[in-house]
């Protein structure tokens, strides 16, 4: 398989850290078990496959990943409880949710060590991809890798707001996008580089770029532009008026799902299997997003009368 994607015996022997002479005396070896040629040599510069070595690659591929199946498995078995658990949360997870989760891992399990780190996009699973941390929970899945389990277990959405303040949030219409094209729109920066070259619902031509959804947030309070923000993050601050929806269509709002994530080689422990479906069980009770439009329209109701009196 690394001959194969390297596209040398020397790249292979340097990503195995063996030998050149090993590679290839292992090769020859596999080649005169199996009784045929794995790879043309003569007349290339480089190793190419033969037709039988295409087939027989794929094979390759599939008895690797049972194999780690079987090493996850007999880790799994062999280990006990966890002493650490390392796990990477996305923003876009409803905080309430992490905070129930952690309060009961805390109680049920006191003897394990958590390292927590919080981040953005596609942070997460950089940091699950690396080996970091045992389980990522978060979306931003951009490209499917095989050596990556995931597993959707609920579901997010972002809704585009400003300060009451804001000139965007005085026009008592639904927005257009001439409306917002002129307005300074904030922009959370992906650090991870996996979402490089795309944005996601950036309508304004002007756009300032932040590093972390929590500064987004304040500044978005203080009137310096407008956005999207998670709707967990921004509920009590639609509740108590310091933000305000923006009726705007042109701004996709669409659910997205929340995944776990975990290294197929690298199985969870009794203690990160039981917060990858406690986080399952929180996020199912997590409203949708007709529900949370339902809920800041009877809100928008009982307030008004009060506000005319």
């Amino acid at each position: 398989m690394t001959v194969a994607e390297t596209g040398s015996f020397s790249a292979a022997s340097r990503a195995l850290n063996r030998a050149q002479s090993v590679v290839s005396y292992t090769i020859a070896n596999l080649e005169a078990q199996l009784e045929m040629p794995l790879f043309e040599r003569s007349g290339a510069r480089q190793p190419k496959l033969t037709e039988a070595g295409k087939a027989m690659l794929e094979d390759a591929r599939r008895i690797l990943g049972d194999l780690q199946v079987m090493r996850a498995r007999v880790k799994s078995l062999r280990e006990g409880l966890e002493a650490e658990v390392s796990v990477a949360i996305s923003v876009m997870v409803p905080s309430r949710a992490v905070v129930d989760v952690l309060h009961e891992f805390r109680e049920r399990y006191p003897t394990v060590s958590l390292n927590l780190n919080v981040g953005e996009l596609g942070m997460v699973m950089d940091l699950v991809l690396s080996g970091k941390v045992t389980i990522g929970i978060g979306g931003a899945v951009l490209k499917p890798d095989d050596s990556i389990v995931t597993e959707r277990i609920g579901h997010s959405f972002m809704l585009p707001v400003a300060a009451p303040n804001h000139p965007l949030a005085a026009i008592g219409r639904p927005l257009t996008l001439g409306d917002v094209r002129e307005e300074v729109q904030l922009v959370v920066t992906d650090a991870s580089g996996r979402t490089k070259g795309r944005d996601f619902n950036v309508l304004s031509y002007k756009t300032w770029r932040i590093s972390d959804i929590a500064t987004k947030h304040q500044l978005i309070k203080a009137g310096l532009g407008w956005g999207g923000l998670p709707a967990s993050i921004i509920h009590d601050d639609l509740r108590s008026g310091e933000l305000i929806h923006l009726d705007l269509e042109a701004y996709e709002q669409g659910e997205y799902a929340i995944y776990s994530m975990r290294q197929l080689a690298n199985p969870p422990g009794p203690a990160a299997s039981w917060m990858i479906d406690a986080f399952r069980t929180r996020l199912s009770y997590c409203p949708n997003q007709a529900d949370f439009h339902a809920e800041m329209a009877e809100l928008r109701d009982t307030t008004q009368p009060l506000a005319a009196e």
